[in-house]
């Protein structure tokens, strides 16, 4: 990681020996231990451009994930069984004899993984933290990808710091992304100071400085705090990269529960929410519906594949399901 106050910001730089023996609600929040034990239990999922047909990432005639490029290995005669469309037409009218341009897939695409621990996240009214289910999904998804034999990184950011790991393709990688992730996630509490949330816009301008071309890159979050700016910047990173948005919401987004005071809690602290009263009501309703509506615009106007994940089911089933496949029994 290259924001060393970032790292001392986020703890990165402290002895965590001791985390696996202390208690956490899973629900809540997440330590390493718990991320670790994600390893092994996402096979089957991929973010190569072959999908299921049942997949979001499947597009109507192809994947919408363009995955790793070619490279240019040589240029030979042709022959029977080649595909025509392989055929240099400059050279074959050169020579007089048809040639064709041979190819090689890239041995890796590279891949970074986007994890959002803003206060925002820090809210769930049914199963898990919209944290939680973000947390688990990046370290799902980066497990996966080394396993494919591709780099890894990331950049996860919560409202006062931004920490990058360039892709690695090494189990460094994953510790890294997982120690990032867990350390962000132990700030978010009920009880925190109070500071100006950070824009999504940052840790995206981040991004687009560490991939220039042929990366795929995972965005999780809520996308709260999303404006004009978010959508040139998520423009410019599809151009040349695969972009994959991962939209983390709650239930109480879709549907708020009948007019009632809500309590909410961080297991340790709580607090409640009268939605009998009409302005928060509608301020809420308006607050989740709006983004819902904007990100799903962005995707046919972008182009830019949707991965919705609600905090209120587990993890891996509904990734498993948003990809086609079948969800494991326990």
């Amino acid at each position: 990681m290259r924001d060393t106050a970032a790292r001392t910001r986020a703890g990165l730089d402290r002895d965590l020996s001791g985390e696996a023996g202390e208690a956490f609600d899973p629900r809540i929040r997440v330590d390493r231990a718990h991320l670790r034990r994600l390893e092994g239990r996402a096979r089957g999922i991929s973010f190569l451009p072959r999908q299921p047909a049942g997949s979001v990432l499947h597009g109507r005639h192809n994947s919408r994930l363009r995955g790793r490029g070619l490279n240019f290995e040589e240029l030979r005669a042709y022959l029977p069984g080649d595909d025509v469309r392989a055929i240099d037409w400059k050279v074959t009218a050169r020579t007089g004899e048809p040639h064709v341009r041979v190819y090689t897939e890239e041995r890796d695409r590279p891949a970074l993984v986007v994890v959002d621990q803003r206060m925002s996240m820090f809210f769930g009214s049914k199963l898990n933290m919209k944290s939680v289910t973000a947390a688990e999904t990046a370290m799902l998804a980066a497990f996966r990808i080394l396993d494919q034999g591709d780099r890894v990184g990331g950049v996860v950011f919560g409202d006062d710091l931004v920490a990058e790991i360039r892709p690695m393709r090494s189990r460094r990688a994953a510790d890294l992304l997982l120690t990032a992730i867990a350390d962000a996630n132990a700030l978010l509490r009920a009880d925190a100071p109070a500071v100006e949330p950070m824009p999504l816009n940052r840790p995206l301008e981040a991004v687009a400085k560490m991939v220039r071309r042929d990366h795929l890159v995972i965005i999780i979050s809520d996308f709260d705090g999303i404006d004009d700016r978010t959508k040139t910047l998520l423009g410019g990173l599809s151009r040349h990269n695969d972009v994959l948005l991962c939209l983390v919401t709650d239930p109480m987004a879709e549907e708020l529960p009948d007019p009632s005071q809500i309590v909410i809690s961080d297991g340790t602290l709580q607090a409640e929410i009268d939605t009998r009263d009409g302005r928060v009501n509608k301020a809420l309703t308006k607050m989740a519906s709006g983004r819902l509506a904007q990100i799903l615009a962005w995707e046919h106007e972008l182009g830019l594949p949707v991965l919705p994940l609600s905090a209120g089911e587990e993890t891996l089933p509904q990734m498993r399901r948003l990809m086609g496949l079948a969800v494991a029994r326990r």
